[in-house]
């Protein structure tokens, strides 16, 4: 999004990923309760004080590097590419099941009313609208995003406080009841697969940092806080009122609209009918949350060179179309690909998020080990990222432990997803294999493939022929040497140019020049350039030069910046930490 264009504020930035883990509101106090009964409440209680850790865990390295692309940006900025491409394969599997999903289950909800809503049509036509609103823009989507997310909340009240009424007229017989039936499972495993089961409770947590660069400075935190609050609150509460109004033998038949079911005993159909409309809009919520993500963090990629560059044109509202169709002709795929048995797509769902809510983890490690110097607004400690890593990894064998088959759908679909993404970022070396191949299957053929042969060639070297560029603080040669492994490691190029910005206040070490020289042979498959420019490092800059030479900010490199650096890593336009 331009710098030009408004931020969002609280309210809508919250509302957009608020939406996605408010769903869960609707499904994960039933799923808990089948699994760790009577204690459903207090593994939805520890669900919560996990997130309450990724609140820090994501505040510190958002904060510190504060771009697009989540889990993505976090282990390009302190890994390598193909571990980035890991989380961001993780991550757009994991939009794409939500918003299969969610599509899909707000159009069963809309089937309670009438007989002849046609589930596959009406799901197409849900992502359809959510398609063409995202088209509209993020500032018109978010308005949408605002009144269900507003509508969702006063619901969930609203029936806290009838199912609460109701609780204190009737008394707490059915929670007693509940509370000392016996179970053929320990008291502990209980707890471990409620737990399990219920963190898919706090999917959707990640979808803020996909917008980040949208919102405006000091919102992503407060949209942290907000959804961590909602599912604290609501999820153990709606899980001890379940308990408290009926017996635990009725919630397998009413899993699937268990709050409705609430509604209806305790105030009456108005309510069910009321929770039921809620539904119908807050999942609709999820699938215009997933389109925003997946835009963000695809939009990342594509400028990396991970993805086709046609993928960046926007139309005048700046909402990358080609983006937005692409995730639109794969859900529906997905879809019709699976008959709208979505059952299928739990394992990938499952699977993909709590996945990247651990790769997010190791990469608030990685920048703690290796961006020392890297300003951010707050810092998790070191044991709280270990223990948030460990509950999350408790929840992955849960669910491989209680689901085994998710696993296996989760490799169908994640597989091909990753190959792909790896063949982008060796394709120079797949088209001259593939070159190579040809010439010799066909060589009586040369001269009818000459065109090919030409393509080909040019492919490879505009890939090859994209220059990078390295601003150096008088490194030594040590840590140039750093560089040029990264870049032969991650980037299809053969041009380096390394850059020194002197002024009054610093002069480039004389042992530089030299050092370039040296590097300049040791790695003659990249010409290696040095100059010196005199001025100021700064933002402006850094358009200036990246306006003069052609070279997109996001093929620039620093290294990592200290405290006294004077602006963010957000300020310098996508120039990326190297080491």
């Amino acid at each position: 999004m331009q710098p030009t264009h408004t931020k969002l504020s609280e309210l809508p930035a919250s509302a957009i990923c608020g939406n996605d883990i408010s769903s869960s509101c609707l499904y994960v106090s039933a799923l808990s309760i089948l699994y760790a009964g009577q204690y459903a409440w207090i593994s939805l209680l520890l669900v919560g004080g996990t997130l309450f850790l990724f609140r820090k865990i994501y505040g510190e390295v958002v904060g510190a590097l504060p771009l697009n692309g989540g889990a993505y940006n976090v282990l390009l900025n302190s890994a390598n590419k193909s571990m980035a491409s890991l989380a961001a394969c993780l991550t757009i599997l994991s939009y794409v099941a939500t918003s299969v999903i969610s599509a899909n289950e707000a159009v069963h909800y809309a089937a309670l009313f009438s007989d002849a809503v046609p589930i596959i049509a009406g799901t197409i036509g849900l992502l359809l609208l959510f398609f063409l609103l995202n088209l509209l823009g993020l500032k018109e989507s978010s308005k949408a995003a605002v009144i269900i997310f507003i509508f969702h909340l006063v619901t969930l009240v609203v029936l806290c406080l009838v199912c609460g009424w109701y609780v204190f007229k009737n008394g707490l017989d059915n929670f007693s009841v509940n509370f000392s039936t016996p179970s053929e499972h320990s008291i502990s495993f209980q707890l471990f697969a409620g737990f399990a089961a219920a963190m898919l409770g706090i999917s959707g947590f990640e979808s803020s940092a996909n917008y980040v660069e949208e919102q405006a400075d000091g919102v992503f935190p407060k949209t942290l806080r907000n959804m961590w609050i909602i599912v604290t609150i609501f999820n153990p509460l709606i899980a001890l009122l379940a308990l408290s109004i009926m017996p635990m033998s009725e919630v397998a038949g009413h899993q699937e609209s268990l709050l409705a079911f609430m509604g209806e005993r305790a105030g009456g159909q108005w309510l069910s009918w009321l929770v039921s409309v809620d539904a119908m809009l807050v999942l609709s919520g999820a699938v215009l949350t997933s389109f925003v993500g997946v835009s963000g963090l695809m939009k990342r990629m594509t400028l990396d060179r991970i993805f086709p560059q046609f993928l960046l044109k926007e139309n005048k509202r700046q909402a990358p179309y080609f983006i937005l169709l692409l995730f639109f002709l794969l859900c529906v795929a997905i879809l019709l690909s699976t008959a709208g048995e979505l059952t299928t797509l739990a394992g990938v769902y499952t699977i993909s998020f709590l996945a990247v809510m651990g790769l997010f983890g190791i990469g608030n490690l990685l920048l703690k080990l290796r961006r020392k110097r890297l300003p951010r607004p707050e810092r998790a400690t070191t044991g709280t990222v270990f223990l948030a890593l460990i509950a999350v990894g408790v929840a992955l064998w849960g669910n491989v432990v209680l689901n085994p088959s998710y696993l296996w759908v989760f490799f169908e679909y994640f597989i091909p997803t990753f190959l792909i993404a790896l063949m982008m970022m060796d394709r120079s070396l797949i088209l001259k294999g593939l070159l190579s191949v040809i010439l010799y299957l066909f060589k009586p053929l040369k001269r009818s493939i000459e065109r090919f042969t030409h393509w080909t060639n040019q492919t490879i070297k505009s890939i090859n022929d994209q220059e990078f560029v390295f601003f150096s603080k008088g490194d030594d040669i040590a840590s140039l040497n750093q560089v040029m492994i990264y870049i032969q490691d991650n980037e299809e190029t053969n041009r380096l140019r390394i850059v020194t910005v002197e002024n009054d206040r610093f002069k480039a070490p004389v042992h530089l020049h030299r050092d370039i020289e040296t590097l300049d042979r040791a790695y003659p498959e990249i010409d290696i350039t040095y100059e010196k420019i005199e001025g100021t490092f700064n933002p402006e800059l850094i358009k200036e030069l990246s306006n003069k030479w052609g070279i997109p900010t996001n093929f620039m490199f620093i290294g990592s910046p200290s405290q006294k650096f004077q602006y963010r890593i957000e300020d310098l336009g996508g120039v990326r930490l190297i080491i």
